[in-house]
């Protein structure tokens, strides 16, 4: 498929969202899918958009989907999204009535969304590979 991956943060940005288009793009590409990162969305044909952040992208979820009404709209919804935007945001509101599914990186982040869009949400760890060995935890301290 060529996935549309739409991020707010600009190229050079060493951000959450940037980090994260770029971990999901070599994801989807290692799963054989032709990826596309792009700060707005340009028009350009492809099977689905997946864009971070329901503000601050909104103006290219609006595109597609006038645009490619049919096609499948994926909204990942950050931090910023969860507990700010999409409670008093107009534009971010709109982002959430116009997706066909969102992402969010923790369970209660399903909580955050009103309950009549609850069902179009998916839970997606983001994780990193644990040290190598065992690990023993000391007691009264929390080391990370």
């Amino acid at each position: 498929m060529k996935i549309n991956l739409i991020t707010p943060a600009p190229t050079y940005s060493r951000k959450g969202n940037r980090v994260t288009a770029l971990r999901w793009a070599r994801i989807l590409r290692e799963l054989g899918h032709r990826v596309v990162i792009e700060q707005e969305y340009q028009g350009q044909p492809c099977d689905l958009m997946v864009a971070l952040h329901a503000r601050r992208s909104h103006a290219s979820i609006v595109r597609f989907q006038s645009e490619y009404p049919n096609l499948p709209l994926i909204l990942a919804l950050t931090g910023t999204d969860l507990y700010g935007d999409i409670h008093t945001d107009a534009s971010a509101q709109q982002s959430l009535e116009m997706a066909h599914r969102f992402i969010v990186l923790q369970p209660m982040g399903i909580e955050e969304l009103p309950e009549r869009l609850r069902d179009k949400a998916r839970v997606i760890y983001q994780s990193v590979k644990p040290p190598p060995g065992t690990f023993s935890p000391k007691k009264n301290v929390f080391e990370v």
